[in-house]
């Protein structure tokens, strides 16, 4: 095969020229006046307009990219540990009470909805100030 032997698959054949005279007319198939009628007209997209209206102040756009640690609230643990149990993000894990976050055991929370009722053992959880406060009258342990 040469060069010259080669052919297209797909016709070739230009865009139709709107606007220079010729059998179309006067409007050239374009309606009357407007911004349409126009050469090089361009419409902006709704969703830019949307995006213009947004306030363009410092800091809106920021996400945290400091990971979060998962809540758990310790009315839930009151029903699903007994006294003396070791609370840590992996039986929590193994209690269906949280799950794990891209394969990874998560960092966990423990917030004070509720009281606590038994004596537990922290390990590896973070504890909000009203659990602290609550802890020490039960009697539970903080390990590690």
């Amino acid at each position: 095969m040469q060069l010259h032997q080669l052919k297209s698959k797909t016709k070739f054949r230009k865009g139709q020229r709107i606007g220079r005279g010729g059998k179309r007319g006067t409007t050239s198939g374009r309606g009357t006046k407007g911004q349409k009628a126009r050469a090089g007209h361009k419409i902006r997209p709704a969703l830019r307009d949307i995006i213009k209206k947004l306030p363009k102040k410092r800091g809106y756009r920021f996400k945290s990219f400091r990971p979060r640690p998962t809540i758990v609230n310790t009315d839930m643990l009151d029903k699903h540990f007994q006294s003396g149990d070791v609370i840590s993000p992996a039986v929590l894990i193994a209690k269906g009470l949280v799950g794990k976050i891209k394969g990874k055991t998560p960092r966990v929370k423990i917030l004070g909805r509720g009281d606590i009722k038994k004596k537990f053992v922290w390990k590896d959880v973070l504890l909000s100030q009203p659990v602290k406060k609550k802890m020490p009258s039960e009697g539970g342990q903080q390990e590690g």
